[in-house]
């Protein structure tokens, strides 16, 4: 028998059908009930254009399982730290608790983004060297040149790399709570001063 004879394998899927060929896929048209032809590239267009680019990207911090006690015993909880950020000069912390992780975390995040701050920035950086307390937690920024990076800690990194911070030195001073250094960290940045507005500048006559 000649080659030219011979059938091509015949392919089945695992529900039971025949699997089609490159060819017979490429020529094959979706009709809808009447038996008329659907445009699917309009259909895949049309999905793709409902999904809206973010305006704020959202980075959870620490999540942790807290205890309360009650009259039947321990009621086991869940704690979400969220930052939220538009990788310009708009930031927010938002800290939350949950029956659930899921739950934690998207309550944290609505707190975030209804406490966002907009703080003043020189560049890439910080207009000036900051120390602030929050309770226990004692945060030392500075500014930096061009090319530094974010020289922090954790929490204050992934709080940074939310905003357009991109050069900065920091240092944690006291408690290491990741809540207090969250907040001690956003009250560093409200208080920026452009420096423009610095008090004891010599005018230029």
């Amino acid at each position: 028998m000649p080659e030219s004879d011979k059938k091509a394998p015949r392919v089945i899927n695992k529900s039971g059908t025949l699997k089609m060929d490159d060819k017979t896929a490429a020529t094959k048209q979706t009709r809808d009930i009447a038996g008329r032809k659907m445009d699917r590239k309009n259909r895949r267009d049309r999905v793709k254009a409902d999904v809206a680019p973010k305006e704020f990207d959202e980075i959870t911090i620490a999540v942790d399982r807290v205890s309360h006690t009650v009259a039947g015993g321990r009621r086991m909880r869940f704690k979400a730290i969220v930052a939220v950020g538009n990788h310009k000069n708009k930031v927010g912390v938002g800290v939350a608790k949950g029956g659930d992780v899921t739950s934690a975390v998207a309550k944290a995040t609505r707190k975030a983004k209804k406490s966002m701050i907009t703080f003043n920035m020189d560049g890439e950086t910080i207009c000036h060297e900051t120390r602030t307390k929050v309770t226990g937690a004692d945060v030392l920024m500075k500014p930096a040149a061009p090319g530094t990076g974010i020289i922090a800690g954790g929490t204050v990194r992934s709080i940074m790399g939310l905003t357009g911070v991109k050069n900065l030195i920091s240092k944690s001073l006291g408690s290491t709570n990741k809540v207090n250094i969250a907040y001690a960290v956003i009250e560093g940045l409200r208080a920026q001063v452009p420096r423009k507005d610095w008090t004891g500048k010599k005018e230029s006559k």
